[in-house]
């Protein structure tokens, strides 16, 4: 019998990249947006690029459950890094973007 916790850390990944397919169609509406909207969407491709990297993390994590791959855990440290990387200068750039533009 397998273990509550063991058997949801089997299964997230692929929900995870269920709910990430989502997400996707939302970016790409979001980008489909008129350039007249005058919406600032640099930062918003930044979190796509995060978006990308961690489907790639997601499929990794996958393939290593599976036995295809065999790659070190520590490879996900590095791929939450620039998830986090990204996130935090994609904020700084919207500060500075508020505050040229409204302060």
């Amino acid at each position: 019998m397998v273990d509550f916790g063991v058997a949801l850390g089997m299964i997230a990944p692929y929900y995870n990249l269920a709910m990430v397919v989502v997400v996707v169609a939302l970016f790409i509406a979001l980008f489909r947006t008129e350039p007249k909207a005058r919406v600032f969407l640099f930062p918003w491709k930044l979190l796509f690029f995060a978006v990308i990297v961690y489907i790639v993390e997601e499929v990794l994590t996958i393939l290593r459950a599976i036995g295809i791959i065999d790659i070190p855990i520590h490879i996900n440290a590095l791929f939450e890094l620039v998830v986090i990387a990204v996130f935090i200068y994609t904020l700084l750039l919207q500060q500075e973007y508020i505050r040229k533009r409204f302060g």
